[in-house]
């Protein structure tokens, strides 16, 4: 193995003892980066150990600038990884502080440090939520079409409720426009009911009592769709990364890469024949 090919096991994937190390190193790092980030915004803690959390913040910043670096080289298809979600999420989570260097008062991007967040679901790679990561996620986007058909209905109830309520209640009661009235319809609708507009009349009342009852009914439409579809995906997925092209969405039993047809076992294929050898 090259080490390229070393440094790309050890990075990318999460199977190995060497990988589950790096992975819930990179966990820690990033959760004590947010508690700097969360502590720096308040001013009474800021103030007093202000200098602190920058030295903190430089620290984690060249680790993650190290790693970012990494990623880049240890893969053939760099562009593929820079410009996935999670490269832009880890290139914009990095270069805040030096851009605070460069050019003042911009100060306000350090609160881009807040999407390292966004990179603990890498880190779930981990071999235990590889697979329930997984079938969550294809649920989701299995679930897309259902969902926006589901909005779409709700968007017609609000705007027939709410040109209703128009008509009954009427601007002497706070429904002024049909907007306004689609408005209290949503809020209604979703159960927030921030109570600045209400109905005064006795029908209006009942029409809002349906509109109540209705959108506990409606709750629970999106929690079945996405529910119904995580039954249906049952496939598990492994924490293999293409080193080749950076697909990472392989099945359990895969030998290629569904994208590009790289022979995704191959290091470790070579790590099993050198392990051999040396036995031997």
């Amino acid at each position: 193995m090259s080490w390229k090919e070393k440094v790309h096991e050890v990075i990318y994937e999460a199977d190995t003892k060497a990988g589950k190390v790096f992975d819930v190193a990179l966990l820690i790092v990033i959760l004590v980066s947010l508690i700097l980030v969360v502590l720096d915004s308040v001013e009474q803690i800021s103030l007093k150990y202000h200098s602190l959390f920058v030295a903190l913040e430089w620290v984690i910043t060249i680790f993650f600038t190290i790693e970012y670096i990494l990623r880049v080289i240890s893969i053939k298809k760099a562009k593929n990884y820079i410009f996935s979600f999670y490269g832009i999420v880890d290139f914009l989570s990095t270069v805040p502080l030096y851009i605070s260097l460069v050019f003042a008062g911009s100060g306000a991007l350090l609160s881009l440090r807040a999407l390292r967040l966004l990179r603990v679901f890498r880190v779930f790679k981990l071999v235990r939520y590889s697979g329930a990561g997984s079938r969550v996620a294809v649920a989701l986007r299995n679930s897309v079409p259902k969902i926006l058909i589901f909005i779409y209905s709700v968007v017609i109830i609000s705007f027939i409720a709410g040109t209703i309520m128009y008509i009954v209640e009427g601007p002497e009661h706070g429904f002024t426009s049909i907007p306004r009235g689609i408005y209290w319809a949503i809020v209604t609708l979703t159960t927030v009911g921030f109570g600045d507009i209400h109905p005064i009349t006795p029908l209006g009342q009942f029409i809002a009592t349906i509109i109540m009852l209705l959108g506990y009914g409606i709750i629970a439409v999106p929690t079945g769709i996405v529910t119904a579809e995580m039954t249906k995906e049952n496939s598990r997925k492994n924490t293999q990364v293409c080193y080749n092209c950076g697909e990472d969405d392989h099945r359990d039993s895969a030998e290629f890469c569904h994208n590009c047809g790289y022979d995704i076992n191959s290091t470790k294929d070579k790590k099993m024949m050198k392990s051999a050898e040396n036995e031997d």
